[in-house]
């Protein structure tokens, strides 16, 4: 198996989780940097809105690597979307699957389902309150909790960090919440 092979599979959960668990204290060693990546929202409105709004008032160059971190998430997703992209089908449940066509989700039946995730349906109920509606509340969320799931499950219950626990326990409590009872209530429409 070539290199390039290896990488195109998916990564076991005992590889990717602990490669992504040492970003942690390697960032802290690094010189006692937090992961998170919701705060790079607001240097980049700081860096580029001339605009005094009081919140972005504060010197975001002492932090201009978390817009470096962002740029490498983003170039190393391009990466392993497009250059690296696993040539077989992705393997989905069958009872999901199943389950998902009761709600009226069609085929090709892939990570995002194209009956669900494209242009046409921003403009529909469903879609306006998928796509609007819930990106919205993820970023009101993320807001409100102080920070994004990478911030406080992966950084914050790293330090033992009290509002990181609650917020983590939210954050699940919410996933779960929103899968089983209000997610099915949105495709029937």
């Amino acid at each position: 198996m070539s290199m390039i092979q290896w990488m195109q599979r998916p990564w076991p959960w005992y590889v990717a989780g602990p490669l992504i668990g040492l970003t942690v204290p390697l960032l802290l060693v690094m010189g006692n940097k937090n992961l998170g990546v919701s705060s790079s929202l607001r240097q980049l409105c700081a860096a580029c809105l001339p605009a005094k709004v009081p919140f972005f008032q504060y010197d975001w160059k002492k932090e201009v690597w978390q817009l470096f971190f962002v740029a490498g998430i983003l170039a190393g997703g391009f990466i392993a979307g497009v250059l690296l992209q696993n040539p077989r089908p992705i393997q989905v449940n069958p009872r999901l699957i199943e389950e998902m066509k009761g709600y009226g989700v069609g085929e090709p039946f892939d990570v995002l389902p194209n009956s669900l995730f494209n242009w046409k349906m921003v403009f529909t109920l469903k879609g306006f309150i998928m796509m609007v509606v819930g990106g919205f509340l993820v970023g009101f969320g993320t807001r409100w909790a102080g920070g994004c799931t990478s911030g406080h499950s992966i950084m914050g219950l790293s330090n033992l960090q009290w509002p990181s626990l609650v917020a983590t326990i939210c954050f699940m409590a919410g996933g779960f919440f929103m899968a089983n009872v209000v997610l099915p209530v949105i495709l029937k429409i």
